[in-house]
């Protein structure tokens, strides 16, 4: 994991503009929302789906940077005054504290153009019409039935009471969207998989992607600012439903612990080809932070 997060870091650092390049502040605020934090999970899944479909490592760079940069779009304009109005992010004042939120608004613009940018100018598969294909993935995975829309509940849903297939329909395209596509790429990398291949590789990820935000959602309620590096308990004091307020901590964990039961399941056709991917889920689950 280390080898690979400095290496995504080297590549994000080299792919992104220069901060002298104009216009530069703009570019500089870019740097400073993607580099020097963050744990780059979705990267990690990226590696972990070409590494089992033998992909050139160097192919998975691109996709691991791509994902990484909507991922940070998505935080910079999270935190912004007009969405969840936070200052902190990865123990650092947030993107528009750090410069202004005109300026944070156009680097998640940037940064969203930026990821179809790489996809759209590197040679990422064999067939042009499976690049194609990742390309559309991931604009998906941003829209209005992904990210975004996912976003536009959570949002609406602000002291309102959810079922839990509430809560997970907001979250498989809030958190999950990112996360499914972040390994239907890394695995388009290398050698065609079948459909059926493909399928349990999306449950997967679709199980990883719940579970990452159960567990965000009991972390907010257990761990302190300072190790979480973003402003605890932020949920339970805009009144947002979380997993912990439907489900309550128990209950919480140990849907979590279902979700990487059921995800490691999915694997199993795979055998230890898949073992990065059964240990990111573990990773997951079992995270502090």
């Amino acid at each position: 994991m280390g080898d690979i997060q400095a290496r995504v870091e080297a590549a994000l650092g080299r792919l992104l503009p220069a901060p002298e390049v104009v216009p530069q502040r703009l570019h500089q605020a870019i740097r400073y929302a993607v580099l020097g934090g963050g744990k780059r999970v979705r990267p990690l899944l990226a590696f972990a789906a070409g590494d089992l479909a033998g992909a050139d490592i160097s192919r998975v760079e691109i996709v691991a940077c791509a994902v990484e940069c909507i991922h940070a779009y998505s935080l910079v304009h999270d935190d912004l005054p007009c969405m969840d109005n936070d200052v902190l992010r990865r123990g650092r004042p947030t993107c528009h504290v750090e410069y202004d939120e005109v300026t944070a608004l156009l680097v998640g613009d940037s940064l969203q153009a930026f990821a179809f940018q790489l996809l759209a100018e590197h040679r990422l598969a064999e067939d042009a019409a499976v690049q194609l294909e990742m390309l559309r993935i991931l604009a998906a995975a941003c829209g209005s039935r992904g990210m975004a829309g996912g976003q536009a509940i959570d949002l609406g849903s602000v002291g309102k009471g959810l079922t839990l297939t509430e809560l997970e329909h907001m979250h498989i395209r809030k958190t999950g969207a990112l996360i499914r596509a972040s390994v239907a790429l890394g695995a388009r990398c290398g050698a065609m998989l079948s459909g059926d291949e493909l399928e349990h590789l999306d449950r997967y990820a679709k199980l990883v992607g719940l579970a990452f935000q159960v567990v965000d959602d009991v972390l907010d309620c257990e761990a302190s600012t300072a190790t979480l590096g973003k402003t605890a308990g932020k949920d339970a004091a805009a009144n947002k439903p979380t997993y912990v307020s439907v489900l309550g901590v128990g209950g919480a964990r140990a849907l979590a612990e279902e979700l990487r039961a059921d995800a490691q399941d999915a694997l199993s056709s795979f055998g230890a080809k898949a073992k990065r991917l059964a240990a990111l889920a573990d990773f997951v689950v079992l995270r502090k932070f």
